[in-house]
C-alpha cells in the first residue's frame, strides 16, 4: 500500500517463492525458478508450491534441481538478487550430509577415455561402456 510515494512494511514483507529462490541464487534466472515451482520441484511440508506462494521466515523448503536436492530454511527475506556472499546468509542449508556427499560423488566418478589412435569403438566396446556407465548410476 502506497501513501505519498512510501510503501508500508506490510506490503514489503510479501515475497514470492520464485523471486526468493532466484534472489538467493539457487536458480540462475527467475523463470527457471518459476518453472521448477510449476513442475513440482519446490515443496513445503511435502506439498508442491505455486510460484506465487508467499515466503515466510522460518519455513523449510525442499528444492530439487536435477539430481541435487536441497533443504533450506528461510532466515531473512531478500527482494533483489545480490552477490553470493550476501545471498548465502539469507538462508540456512539443512541438507542432510549423505545427500550432499552422494551429489558430489557423481561428479568425481572416473571418466572413461580411449587411447589416442585406437579408432572408433566397436559395437561390443560400446555395449561394455554402456553397461559400465549404467552400473555406476543404479
Amino acid at each position: 500500500m502506497f501513501v505519498n510515494g512510501l510503501m508500508f512494511m506490510a506490503e514489503q514483507e510479501k515475497l514470492r517463492i520464485d523471486k526468493y529462490l532466484w534472489a538467493i541464487r539457487l536458480f540462475k534466472t527467475r523463470s527457471l525458478a518459476t518453472d521448477a515451482c510449476k513442475a513440482g520441484r519446490i515443496k513445503l511440508n511435502g506439498q508442491n508450491l505455486k510460484p506465487s506462494a508467499i515466503v515466510k521466515i522460518g519455513e523449510v523448503y525442499q528444492v530439487s534441481k536435477g539430481i541435487e536436492k536441497k533443504v533450506i530454511e528461510v532466515v531473512e527475506l531478500l527482494n533483489n538478487r545480490v552477490e553470493a556472499k550476501i545471498a548465502v546468509t539469507k538462508y540456512k542449508d539443512l541438507t542432510p550430509e549423505e545427500e550432499t556427499h552422494a551429489f558430489k560423488s557423481v561428479f568425481h566418478a572416473p571418466s572413461l577415455k580411449r587411447d589416442r589412435g585406437a579408432g572408433r569403438p566397436t559395437k561390443k566396446d560400446r555395449r561394455e561402456t554402456d553397461d559400465l556407465i549404467g552400473g555406476m548410476f543404479e
